[in-house]
Parts: structure tokens; sequence; C-alpha cells
């Protein structure tokens, strides 16, 4: 669910979408981490000024530890 969302969403936000992967690896039993893999063009689209649009993306993602459980740490990384 958080994966499918985070990939139609920020897909929408940059300029290479094909470019976008997301990665989620569990850290600790309650708590996973979350890396979202875009194109180095596209990673100030992701953070946003002042850091807003990646605060707005991690709000949306704390609202799913009320449905899951879990918490979450996104980090925005250029592709390789």
């Amino acid at each position: 669910m958080v994966k499918d969302f985070l990939l139609s969403y920020t897909k929408l936000l940059v300029n290479n979408p094909e470019d976008i992967s997301i990665e989620i690896s569990e850290v600790d039993e309650g708590f996973d981490e979350i890396t979202i893999f875009a194109n180095s063009e596209d990673i100030g689209k992701l953070i946003g000024k002042e850091g807003r649009m990646i605060n707005a993306i991690k709000t949306v993602i704390s609202g799913c530890k009320a449905k899951g459980g879990k918490n979450y740490r996104v980090n925005v990384k250029a592709s390789k």
C-alpha cells in the first residue's frame, strides 16, 4: 500500500518518472526505512523548497502508521 502510493505520487512530481523506484527495508520489528530513488535532476523537486514536499510525503506516510502500526523513515537518493 505505502509503496504503491509513493510510486504513483512521486512520478507525478518529477520530470523523469521512469527513473523513480522505491525500496522498503525493515530495520526493526515496528520500523521500516523507505528509500526513494530518483534521477539526480529530480531530487530537488522531491525535497521541495525548505523541505516542504518531503515533509508532506512524510506526513501522509505517518498516516499509514495508524493503519499498519509501523513507523517509517523516508529518504531520497539519486538512482545509480
